[in-house]
């Protein structure tokens, strides 16, 4: 996820609406950092491409002594075939993808070492760990271990993988994009989660009655489309997306859900006040931060209105909005963080605005 400058926090959307450092609940004291090495960007080293370099060296080496237990190249063996080779793989087959699991833990605290070093990450308490890697048991396997290493070297960080399925998180955050009052007269928004290789729009059923603090927020229902399996343009990207919020937001008022006039966006990238893309959306199709293109405005053009509404839009970062849905999990810290791995390491971090409440 390409972004700021290394150790620089993108503050220019503290004034705006989009990409805003001051939020209802927090204050994003950075996100998409970008950090170099001689290497090159040090989040690669905790990508999900790390993982399978990690997992391929290994295999490099047993194939020169013809020891190499898996069949296939490395880059397509799935997350749920890693997982069933540790639970139903021979010794020799679970042991190789529990190298493979070590060596990422290993460089996945080394790149939370040189965040630790970063103004706006050297108070950060907790850390949450997002992305489709999470979801697997060797994604949570590695996060575990990384979390002892950081633990054992005596750094006072937890590390904790995101509660919310990562498809679903990227949803759930926009409820915290705006002022809670803003839906005391709904039961639901809009959300949309826009990645590199997928786009997915649905409804966060709020549930404020059982959890004010939007704790027990859920997605009701959601549509994936995976643009990267298709050869699409940005305009017909934009118009897909235009049907599926329409299609959300009627079934969910054909269900009785009142559906407030708001929908949320993440998205890759940095993301400029007025709703504009600054840098970062390269993997997305088409051109997206042209100056002449403005996805929130292309989005309201499309859904001008929701009920008796029009419709209010607000944009965030994707890992922001990921990490956003942690937010009522977090009131025992102060400051806390998200690490979202996927394609690349999105990140994010985050002050409470709101006195700490303590466990007692």
């Amino acid at each position: 996820m390409a972004g700021a400058t290394a150790e620089k926090t993108r503050s220019a959307g503290a004034t705006g609406p989009h990409g805003a450092a001051e939020l209802p609940s927090v204050i994003v004291t950075s996100y998409n950092l970008e950090i170099r090495d001689e290497d090159g960007f040090v989040g690669d080293k905790a990508s999900r491409s790390a993982f399978v370099e990690h997992l391929d060296a290994l295999r490099q080496h047993l194939k020169k002594n013809g020891d190499d237990p898996l069949r296939g190249k490395t880059a397509e063996i799935s997350k749920k075939e890693l997982d069933a080779l540790l639970k139903e793989g021979d010794a020799t087959e679970a042991a190789l993808v529990l190298g493979a699991v070590e060596g990422f833990a290993q460089s996945l605290a080394f790149v939370i070492r040189r965040f630790a070093r970063l103004k706006n990450w050297a108070e950060v308490e907790r850390i949450v760990v997002g992305g489709g890697f999470r979801e697997s048991r060797i994604g949570e396997l590695a996060i575990a271990r990384a979390a002892i290493i950081l633990r054992t070297e005596g750094r006072d960080i937890d590390l904790v993988p995101i509660r919310h399925h990562p498809d679903e998180a990227g949803l759930v955050g926009s409820a915290h994009l705006a002022p809670k009052w803003i839906f005391e007269a709904f039961d639901s928004l809009v959300a949309v989660d826009i990645g590199g290789s997928n786009i997915r729009a649905g409804i966060v059923e709020l549930r404020q009655k059982k959890a004010p603090d939007l704790g027990k927020a859920r997605v009701w229902k959601s549509e994936l489309w995976r643009h990267a399996d298709e050869e699409t343009s940005r305009d017909e990207a934009i118009k897909r997306l235009g049907r599926m919020l329409k299609e959300q937001i009627e079934q969910a008022e054909k269900e009785g859900l009142r559906v407030a006039p708001f929908i949320g966006i993440g998205c890759p990238g940095l993301i400029e006040p007025d709703g504009s893309i600054d840098r970062g959306a390269q993997n997305l199709p088409g051109n997206w931060e042209s100056s002449r293109f403005n996805l929130v405005a292309s989005v309201r053009e499309l859904v001008p209105r929701i009920g008796e509404h029009d419709t209010e839009i607000v944009m965030h970062n994707d890992a922001v909005i990921q990490g956003l849905s942690e937010m009522p999990a977090m009131q025992d810290v102060e400051n806390w963080a998200v690490l979202t791995i996927g394609t690349g390491l999105g990140n994010a971090s985050y002050r409470n605005r709101d006195k700490v409440k303590k466990k007692g």
